[in-house]
């Protein structure tokens, strides 16, 4: 199985959550044990270029991907979560949605300052969380030095909002 392989395993729900969105499944890509393994494979060679110590997976289809790739890399693992998810004390980042807006946060001392970071997610679309995660950490004075996501819609340029190199499994023009 090739990583273009992956592709229909990624269900596509026309209209949904509301007319004229196309909902890429990325649970697709779990339910399989021989296709979730290939998937954390690919992802793992994409996240290993950027030489991390460290990710930070998006809450939260990020963990189900960044959890076994940290696990393969043999580095550790933190969470960026929704608002009020985390327990101690955390620093926060407001961001705006295509439906709204959100904070995330994560907790001040899930990483130490020389550390390489990589911010990992299941889906890159208008770039906003994504790019929150990024902003997050450096505003934490993080070493942030890649994002990776599953799923990429491309023609809403989401990488465009990202200042640090992105990375995805797979391409999707929308």
């Amino acid at each position: 199985m090739s990583l273009f392989d992956l592709r229909q395993f990624v269900p596509t729900f026309p209209d949904f959550p509301q007319k004229g969105i196309n909902f890429y499944d990325v649970t697709g890509l779990l339910r399989d044990p021989e296709v979730f393994a290939l998937t954390v494979s690919q992802m793992t060679r994409l996240i290993d270029k950027f030489e991390p110590d460290r990710l930070f997976a998006l809450d939260s289809r990020g963990f189900l991907f960044a959890a076994p790739v940290a696990a393969n890399l043999g580095i550790g693992l933190s969470l960026l979560r929704k608002k009020g998810k985390l327990p101690g004390a955390v620093e926060g980042y407001d961001y705006d949605l295509e439906y709204g807006t959100a904070t995330i946060e994560c907790r001040k001392e899930d990483f130490d300052a020389g550390e390489r970071l990589v911010v990992v997610d299941d889906l890159l679309a208008t770039g906003g969380t994504l790019r929150a995660g990024v902003e997050l950490l450096k505003k934490l004075g993080g070493n942030v030095v890649g994002a990776v996501a599953a799923i990429e819609l491309g023609d809403l340029d989401g990488r465009s909002k990202i200042d640090v190199p992105v990375e995805t499994l797979l391409y999707y023009p929308h």
